[in-house]
């Protein structure tokens, strides 16, 4: 093993521990000194836009008896595996004057690509909306990201962090929805609910705060993290190797365990060269997890540097070939025998050479991710 190799690899373990730590924290991690609303304090105003449109504050709430306020995100594992028991919690307790509200405390900007490996979309107020209308959210979703005003007053630690005021907004609860992260298992202890019920029947909360786990707020100050992913990708190598026909066919086999995202251009085409920056973001959503991007370029063989000089400029670190065959016809049949041929062309397969997503003409990103994340190979939660 060379030293240069070894090197690399040393980064990576280093790279990889400081994403796990960030992601999952313990009450005041953080490494700013954004303090946690205390039990028996007040509960803070706040003036934020839900992704219904409607702007919410404090009082928007007045006639609940029972105000529960839990910060989550979209892009989390831990707030995604949460999402149908905090939608749960909603539900059985409307009609018992308890009124729950989510608020998304994240700056969008300052979230790096290898942050969101477990998910399909960001933080942003767009995105907020996509997710509350796809998982059919049941109470209001706010968004918080612009100036965090709301999260600086209440100090949530992660996503998803619960605060539980009563009839007089004092706060009587804070921490986690429950003991256990995956929707698969069944809790042994529900906290939050416990709390509500004490609430309800006029007891005290039998305990009043908790750890929490999920992923670290991403206050503002965090964004120059991002200049700094950018510049330790712009010093990633970039290479282009050849490949005919037999070595794609091995290829679309997929005798790995990684989910592959492969994907067919040229430089003369308009709609890859569009769509390839979103590709490569992908790569670098994904590429900690059971996860490869391949593009393949469908440029002469003769025009490998230009096609080099693309990729480069791309900061295209994948694994990039160019067909170097004879036949375009098998070509294009070592690929997918339901490709026609036009460019651009996606794939995403799975072990064993399963197409899961096929897509002649450009891409729809969010639907790629989609399939992604929602693949079992990969999924969305720890």
């Amino acid at each position: 093993m060379g030293k240069k190799y070894q090197f690399r690899v040393l980064i990576l373990a280093i790279v990889t521990a400081g994403f796990f730590l960030s992601a999952k924290v313990a009450p005041h991690a953080d490494s700013k000194d954004h303090k946690t609303l205390a039990i028996g304090a007040s509960a803070p105003d706040f003036n934020l836009l839900g992704v219904d449109g409607r702007r919410y504050t404090l009082a928007s709430f007045k006639a609940a008896k029972i105000l529960v306020i839990v910060f989550t995100c979209n892009h989390c594992p831990t707030a995604q595996a949460y999402e149908k028991r905090i939608m749960q919690l909603a539900s059985d307790y409307k009609t018992k004057g308890v009124d729950l509200v989510a608020i998304m405390p994240n700056d969008p900007k300052s979230i790096r690509l290898d942050e969101l490996g477990y998910t399909d979309m960001g933080d942003s107020y767009s995105e907020m909306k996509i997710r509350a209308r796809e998982r059919h959210f049941n109470f209001p979703y706010l968004y918080d990201g612009d100036t965090e005003s709301a999260a600086l007053k209440y100090g949530p630690i992660a996503t998803p962090h619960v605060f539980i005021f009563d009839r007089a907004r004092k706060l009587r609860y804070s921490g986690r929805v429950d003991d256990v992260e995956k929707p698969t298992k069944t809790p042994n202890i529900s906290d939050a609910r416990n709390a509500i019920e004490a609430l309800i029947n006029n007891k005290d909360v039998p305990v009043a705060t908790t750890k929490v786990f999920g992923c670290s707020i991403k206050w503002s100050e965090k964004s120059d993290w991002i200049k700094k992913a950018k510049a330790e990708w712009a010093a990633e190598d970039v290479t282009l190797d050849s490949i005919d026909a037999s070595g794609l066919k091995k290829i679309l086999a997929n005798k790995t365990d990684k989910l592959l995202l492969i994907n067919v251009w040229a430089t003369w085409c308009g709609p890859c060269v569009v769509e390839f920056p979103e590709l490569v973001d992908m790569n670098r959503m994904y590429r900690r997890r059971d996860f490869e991007f391949i593009s393949i370029s469908a440029d002469d063989v003769s025009k490998k540097t230009k096609a080099f000089e693309f990729l480069r400029h791309e900061n295209a670190s994948g694994i990039n070939y160019i067909y170097a065959g004879e036949s375009r016809d098998k070509f294009i049949d070592a690929i997918d025998s339901q490709w026609q041929g036009p460019l651009p062309y996606t794939l995403v397969v799975e072990p064993g050479g399963k197409i899961i997503y096929r897509k002649q003409g450009q891409i729809d990103p969010y639907a790629v991710k989609k399939a992604i994340v929602d693949d079992p190979t990969i999924g969305r939660y720890y």
